[in-house]
């Protein structure tokens, strides 16, 4: 069993510092293998390099379907980066209790991860959100109101990385289903 670590993936930035970075290709599942890099950029947590992440839209940048991958620096236990999510969505807004089954869920699928694996999400309207650990599906989850929450960690204007988002979305507007003017 692994040691939680002392600081959550996701960790989605309470207090951090975020910086660019050049960005290596990953590998993408066949289904968006046309998926063209919109952003990326990297989350440090008081100075240590927790993940690089990387925006992917498929076709154009109006197209309803996209890609996040997370590469960590650091390793994480499963549980910590689902509750660490919970936790990101309630802070955009999520109703708690919706949030902590949400982070519930995510805990039944969410794999330890070491330094230099890869988490990728992938949203299709269709589908919901597949999920991907080094390139392999642990998981999807259908529905566009959890994907909004949780691209939204990253993507929504009330997210705890701002620095993050713009480096993200570089000078693109956020997918559809977020619904904002642009």
């Amino acid at each position: 069993m692994k040691k939680i670590p002392l600081f959550l993936v996701l960790t989605l930035l309470t207090v951090f510092l975020s910086n660019g970075f050049a960005r290596e290709p990953i590998e993408l599942p066949s289904n968006i293998s046309s998926a063209k890099l919109q952003g990326s950029g990297r989350l440090t947590w008081f100075g240590l390099h927790v993940y690089d992440a990387a925006f992917y839209r498929v076709g154009s940048l109006s197209s309803p379907d996209f890609a996040l991958n997370l590469r960590y620096q650091k390793s994480f236990s499963g549980a910590s980066i689902a509750n660490r999510s919970a936790e990101e969505m309630k802070r955009i807004g999520v109703p708690e209790a919706q949030a902590v089954l949400w982070g519930k869920e995510l805990t039944t699928f969410l794999p330890n991860v070491e330094s230099g694996q890869t988490l990728t999400a992938i949203y299709s309207p269709k589908q919901g959100t597949t999920f991907y650990h080094d390139g392999k599906q642990i998981a999807q989850v259908p529905g566009a109101e959890f994907s909004k929450a949780f691209f939204g960690i990253w993507l929504d204007p009330k997210t705890s990385a701002p620095k993050l988002r713009t480096e993200l979305l570089g000078q693109s507007c956020p997918p559809p289903i977020f619904s904002e003017a642009c």
